[in-house]
Formats: C-alpha cells, sequence, structure tokens
C-alpha cells in the first residue's frame, strides 16, 4: 500500500534530482519493453518530466508509476545507475494448517 509520506519522500527525492541523468524502464504490452535514457526536466505537485536523450521528447510520469512500478527509474551517480527505488524484499509467506 503506498502512504502518503511514500509520496513526499520520493518528490523530494526527484526534486534534488532535477538535471540528472536516469535510465527509464516500461512496459508497452505484449512482453515488448523499453528503457531509455533520459533527463529530469522539471517537478511539479503531482507529476515530473522526463526528457529523452534520442529523440528531445518529454514525457511526464506521475510519482505512483514509480511506486507501484509502471516504470522504473535509475539515477546516475557518475559512476553508474542506480535504483530511484530499492527493488522489492520477497518474503516467504508461511503456511497455515488447517485442522
Amino acid at each position: 500500500m503506498i502512504c502518503k509520506s511514500d509520496i513526499a519522500n520520493l518528490k523530494t527525492d526527484i526534486l534534488e534530482k532535477v538535471g540528472q541523468k536516469i535510465i527509464v524502464k516500461g512496459s508497452l504490452g505484449r512482453s515488448k519493453a523499453f528503457e531509455k535514457e533520459a533527463t529530469i526536466e522539471k517537478a511539479y505537485p503531482n507529476i515530473f518530466v522526463v526528457k529523452y536523450d534520442e529523440n528531445n521528447r518529454n514525457v511526464t510520469y506521475s510519482y505512483t508509476d514509480v511506486l507501484t512500478r509502471t516504470v522504473e527509474v535509475e539515477v546516475f551517480d557518475g559512476d553508474s545507475y542506480s535504483p530511484l527505488i530499492p527493488p522489492p524484499v520477497e518474503t516467504k509467506k508461511k503456511r497455515t494448517s488447517l485442522m
């Protein structure tokens, strides 16, 4: 479940990274995925704007797109790219027996 604090933290993170290079990964449906280099252009209260390097096209994403992993964003820190949101940790569910 997404909390307001998660969205607020993500907004702050993205606002601090305006102007940085990123890689955006997502799905186009029917097992088609994309991965493009871009730059974070602007951050607004509900969305942020990304400019793709290959075609100078601006695209907007909502913060919930990132939190729900509809798109994945990796930020360039000078040496390598690291995920903006860490990958989810899988936990095994306990099986309960019904007697």
